[in-house]
């Protein structure tokens, strides 16, 4: 089914309490990742699904976020996903919202490490005034982990991955430690959305709402 509808790529997750960067699942929120060969196919899987129209059933609300990759670098799975598409029109989306997922296998011997250093980091980035939406996923609860967070641009992203604090130290101790087995960092570029969180849009840009793909 998935392939019929264009599905290249495509992952489940549940979430984490709080900032959603914690050990702690939320069984309330759970999320879905396509890779599909166009946004029309995305739409199409969206529309007619029986496996999303299965997903929204049961749900309160949903929201969804069509991106198109413009940097990605790293394996999920033993392979990248997204292709990047990055071009000359790039300086264009100097000071458009950006979105970035991590994504990172830990290795079993520095579980405890790994997750010592992330109340810090849930603190900090709840904190952080610039982030417009963030969520905390996993596939496999403790061990594979994705972030999924949204900024008004390139530069207050960059700001807080290069700011010194306990993102900083934790990147710092990965790099040294080699912590994980597997990792991937991409960029995206917003198109459009649709739906709700917690009944309205999570801060985007009304210029990003009016969008149609």
């Amino acid at each position: 089914m998935t392939k019929n509808c264009g599905v290249q790529f495509y992952k489940v997750f549940g979430s984490g309490t709080g900032e959603g960067f914690t050990p702690y699942p939320n069984t309330r929120v759970y999320a879905l990742l396509l890779v599909c060969e166009s946004s029309e196919k995305a739409s199409a899987f969206m529309d007619k699904s029986h496996c999303f129209q299965n997903y929204k059933k049961y749900s309160v609300e949903s929201w969804t976020v069509f991106l198109k990759p413009i940097s990605s670098r790293g394996k999920w799975d033993t392979i990248n996903p997204f292709a990047p598409t990055r071009s000359d029109n790039m300086p264009q989306l100097a000071n458009q919202p950006l979105a970035a997922i991590t994504r990172a296998t830990i290795k079993p011997s520095i579980l405890l490490k790994f997750w010592k250093h992330e109340p810090g980091i849930s603190q900090v980035i709840g904190q952080n005034t610039n982030v417009l939406f963030k969520i905390g996923l996993g596939e496999i609860p403790w061990f594979q982990q994705v972030t999924f967070s949204i900024w008004p641009n390139e530069d207050a992203m960059a700001k807080f991955a290069r700011s010194d604090g306990p993102h900083a130290k934790a990147i710092q101790a990965v790099r040294e430690g080699d912590w994980f087995a597997e990792e991937l960092y991409a960029r995206f570029q917003i198109l459009s959305e649709k739906g709700s969180w917690g009944g309205k849009s999570p801060n985007l840009p009304k210029k990003i709402n009016e969008r149609v793909i």
